[in-house]
């Protein structure tokens, strides 16, 4: 294998893997802190967002799982704060993939005339494919964002699609916070509740349809 491709193939793992055990690690100093966390001001929760991005951005913060926590403890006042965490860590990720080594895969994609021409039907919708792929909150975050930086989709369509498909979602996790009583219950079931598991099936359910419908027509083009 060469040197060059190690470290993107690496944060393909890592992004996929990270957020696995980050969840387990976060919600441990949330439990052992969580009086000193309620009396955070705003200066001090801007700090921590601003903490949060980079960690997003690299697959160790999952931002569904932000939006539960930080809607426990502000309810839909954290709404700013987690749009600063989204937006920031979509933009990073898009630099993180300028400046690690991804050549090998645009060669692959070059030589590949099939999967080229995937790609290319697939451009005509990518607003609509990111929109659908971030609804889902099964998929993982910063891996998805990485993806569509490396299958060639515009910035633009990445900010606007991932905005659009993770607020819903958004919404739903700070609604879930807001609604639990004690931090451990919320964090060892976050969707406890009927009303929650019913929505959060339906955004499965809408996202695969919408991926799935997409794929097919780039896949007929």
């Amino acid at each position: 294998m060469e040197t060059s491709k190690l470290p993107s193939i690496l944060s393909f793992v890592g992004f996929t893997l990270l957020p696995l055990f980050s969840t387990s690690l976060l919600s441990y100093y949330l439990l052992k802190y969580e009086s000193t966390i309620s009396t955070f001001g705003v200066f001090e929760w801007l700090v921590l967002t601003l903490i949060l991005t980079i960690g997003a951005t690299i697959a160790l913060c999952p931002p569904t799982f932000l939006a539960i926590v930080f809607g426990y403890f502000m309810s839909f006042k954290a709404i700013p704060y987690l749009l600063i965490i989204n937006f920031g860590a979509i933009f990073l990720i898009y630099v993180f993939y300028k400046v690690l080594d991804f050549k090998w895969i645009d060669a692959y994609f070059e030589k590949n005339e099939k999967v080229k021409n995937l790609l290319k039907n697939i451009r005509n919708d990518e607003l609509k494919i990111i929109f659908f792929a971030k609804l889902s909150p099964i998929l993982p975050f910063a891996l998805t964002n990485l993806t569509f930086a490396i299958s060639g989709a515009k910035l633009k369509n990445i900010l606007l699609g991932g905005f659009g498909g993770m607020l819903p979602r958004t919404l739903l996790a700070v609604y879930t916070g807001s609604q639990a009583k004690e931090i451990q219950t919320l964090i060892q079931n976050p969707n406890e509740g009927l009303f929650s598991k019913i929505l959060v099936l339906l955004l499965i359910i809408v996202s695969v349809w919408g991926i799935t419908h997409y794929f097919r027509k780039a896949i007929k083009m």
